[in-house]
């Protein structure tokens, strides 16, 4: 652990000096990306130096108490302050085992989401909008920043599929949870009889690639350009600034149409696709991690059917650790924490007993 803890200390501190450099801070992307790593390490550092330094006065308090003879009072009153002091050191020692644990490589990246319409048609569609309405408000409650990606419009005014990134501090590590099949029971408002229906919208959650994470063969990607079909006024209409990029070796497709300008189109789409080919590998990665996947909560499966969202009784459901809420609304205007926090709760709990 004392290992690990110094190695994160000295990528700090390297991270200190890079951003007093005249050179990085003419760079903003650049200065934006270390500043954000130098803020996710502060919490555990400062928490290590915390450690360290309780470590050295137990060992002076140790060589007072080796003078007894010499010093009675004063060892006395070092052996009552050495009790409290090595009470505090374990508690410290195991925050920051608690801290390492939970640290994931990806934890602190931008994520992609995409949602999509299920079973249950136009009411899918719906559905999704206020799924993509409500992580907007849950990010605006934490400073993120949300920008909308790629769309794809049903009749009703909903979404068949949406793709939007969010960025800010710890993003992956509160969202992953979200990646799976969310289930909603209710009326629909194009029912008339007034039944009850059950429809699904798939989420997923990948942690934003950056062009370090993943280098893409220029030869290995065909890129066609064509008018877009969607909203955005006539010029979008009636110029090629739509952009559909298919990635030869796997065979994945992504559109980007929502821009007018033909370049902001093809860089969209180059970031999604970057981004589900590191998810690809990710996934091809876990599969071979058998006991990592087991340890999780069930992320990352898009199949799996992670929540419902049952309007009659007011009630959201996460069926993988069995915790209910009965604010219905309130969380689907954003309120989401305290589910985000039972669900990182739990992981805790199952990663501190595995270890």
């Amino acid at each position: 652990m004392i290992e690990k803890l110094t190695q994160l200390e000295k990528r700090y501190c390297e991270l200190e000096t890079l951003l007093g450099s005249p050179e990085i801070a003419s760079h903003p992307e650049q200065y934006q990306k270390y500043a954000k790593e130098h803020s996710s390490l502060r919490e555990i550092v400062e928490k290590f130096r915390e450690y360290r330094k309780m470590a050295m006065e137990i060992q002076d308090l140790e060589e007072m108490l080796k003078r007894r003879d010499q010093e009675p009072d004063i060892a006395c009153m070092a052996e009552s302050e050495l009790r409290e002091i090595r009470k505090r050191h374990q508690e410290c020692e195991a925050a920051l085992e608690e801290m390492l644990i939970g640290e994931e490589p990806d934890s602190n990246k931008d994520v992609i989401m995409e949602i999509r319409a299920g079973t249950g048609g136009l009411e899918a569609s719906l559905f999704a909008a206020e799924l993509f309405r409500m992580y907007s408000r849950y990010a605006a409650s934490q400073g993120w920043k949300v920008e909308t990606l790629a769309t794809s419009l049903s009749e009703a005014g909903g979404f068949k599929e949406i793709v939007f990134s969010i960025s800010g501090n710890g993003v992956y590590r509160r969202l992953k949870y979200e990646s799976g099949v969310h289930r909603v029971q209710r009326v629909p408002v194009t029912e008339a009889s007034g039944r009850v229906h059950t429809s699904t919208v798939t989420v997923a959650v990948l942690p934003e690639a950056e062009e370090v994470d993943i280098k893409i063969n220029p030869e290995d990607v065909r890129i066609d350009v064509f008018r877009s079909s969607g909203p955005g006024g006539q010029s979008v209409n009636t110029t090629d600034s739509a952009v559909r990029l298919t990635h030869i070796p796997t065979g994945l497709v992504v559109t980007c149409q929502d821009e007018r300008s033909q370049l902001k189109n093809k860089n969209r789409a180059f970031r999604v696709l970057r981004t589900r080919l590191m998810d690809t590998a990710r996934q091809q990665q876990e599969e071979k991690m058998a006991n990592q996947r087991r340890s999780q909560i069930g992320t990352g499966d898009r199949s799996e059917k992670i929540r419902t969202y049952n309007f009659a009784d007011r009630r959201i459901t996460d069926h993988r650790i069995g915790f209910s809420l009965h604010n219905l609304s309130a969380y689907l205007e954003g309120e989401m924490e305290e589910m985000i926090q039972a669900l990182l709760k739990v992981e805790k709990e199952k990663k501190l007993k595995q270890s």
